[in-house]
């Protein structure tokens, strides 16, 4: 009991979706018609993603990219390099992915280069980086790819519908970089050199990987032309890396997985409750741009997603919403938290620094896009 309670400690997002879902179930009984609620189309895919892009992180897929980090000696050069490779990064690895990547390796290299009191400053672009980039891809966040199984819209208007948030965040974070660095814009960092980077498995580490590379194009491909084949293409995931790559199967991020369950457990719930489906038919509709971001402070955004699709008559200003609501604090985005996370290990006792130096700098740049995004929600 004690390891449970622990463990439940660790993943506060998993306690909270837990805590929901059993709690929904009070509220609207569990039945057969529950259970086909659930969009397992989206679980799975996430499942697919999750593991092709845990196969990525561990044989070093990205190598080539990291390396080119040790020719880099001025600041604001190096800082643009990791947060315009977590930007574009990713639209295709997920924002989340992203960062687990690029945030291990640049506090290694601001340490090694002495340069620790910008890690924070340059985790927290790299966090809107993150939120930003990946908004312009159907499978860039979960909570996009969740919105994109749903409503059916064309991938090339999903595509033009964000892309003037996409094109006016990398400007902006540009203007950012260039604030931080105002005062010494030819500033160098001392050092850096080589970082050590985990070289995996030597054995078959190429066949590996190029069954990494072929599952993620097939992933890709199936999102986007939202093939009725997904289960076929799950199972074969499972398989294939059960094959050839087992251990990527135990690394996968089950919690999340579960997380995401249990918000679908919970979003079904109170949707099939005739009061409070009424109540929330009657606040969303119209207001779907605030309501996302509001919402997303106190359960995230996935879930937000999750409970409010159902009420929404403007996709357009649902997904401006979310997809802004991880700039206002750290609970908005579960990418926040993973960037968190991955801080604190490293420094532990710090959490407070971290928060405050990431709202000054987030809510700045929320400040900056959010009239303009709510003008251009339709």
């Amino acid at each position: 009991m004690n390891k449970v309670t622990s463990f439940l400690k660790k993943e506060p997002m998993l306690t909270v979706s837990l805590a929901v879902a059993l709690i929904s179930l009070f509220i609207t009984p569990p039945s057969r018609e529950l259970l086909s609620s659930i969009d397992w189309h989206t679980l799975a895919t996430l499942f697919m993603l999750l593991s092709v892009l845990e196969g990525f992180k561990t044989h070093n897929i990205f190598a080539p990219l990291i390396r080119l980090t040790s020719r880099i000696k001025s600041m604001r050069r190096l800082t643009a390099f990791f947060v315009y490779s977590v930007f574009l990064s990713s639209m295709f690895v997920t924002n989340d992915v992203s960062l687990i990547i690029f945030v291990p390796l640049t506090i290694i290299l601001f340490r090694a280069g002495k340069k620790e009191r910008y890690i924070i400053p340059v985790l927290t672009l790299e966090n809107i980086a993150a939120i930003r980039g990946s908004l312009l891809t159907p499978f860039g966040s979960p909570q996009n790819l969740y919105l994109f199984t749903r409503s059916g819209i064309p991938v090339k208007d999903f595509l033009l519908t964000m892309l003037p948030l996409w094109l006016g965040s990398a400007v902006l974070l540009y203007v950012f970089i260039l604030f931080l660095y105002r005062k010494d814009l030819g500033q160098r960092i001392e050092g850096g050199g080589e970082t050590e980077q985990n070289q995996g498995d030597v054995k078959n580490a190429g066949l590996r990987r190029a069954v990494h590379i072929i599952l993620f194009v097939a992933i890709i491909i199936s999102i986007v032309t939202r093939s009725s084949l997904w289960p076929y293409l799950a199972a074969s995931v499972f398989v294939l890396l059960l094959i050839f790559d087992p251990r990527i199967l135990l690394k996968t991020d089950y919690v999340l997985l579960l997380t995401f369950l249990c918000f679908f457990v919970f979003s079904s719930s109170i949707c099939r409750n005739p009061l409070i489906a009424d109540f929330l038919s009657r606040v969303v509709s119209g207001n779907e741009y605030w309501c996302s971001i509001l919402l997303s402070q106190v359960i995230s955004n996935v879930p937000a997603s999750i409970v409010l699709w159902p009420f929404t008559k403007n996709l357009r200003a649902l997904l401006y919403g979310l997809d802004s609501a991880g700039l206002c604090s750290i609970i908005g985005s579960l990418a926040s938290v993973i960037n968190l996370r991955i801080y604190v290990r490293e420094y532990p006792g710090r959490t407070l620094s971290f928060i405050r130096t990431f709202q000054i700098i987030s809510i700045i740049f929320f400040a900056i896009v959010v009239i303009p995004q709510f003008l251009l929600c339709g």
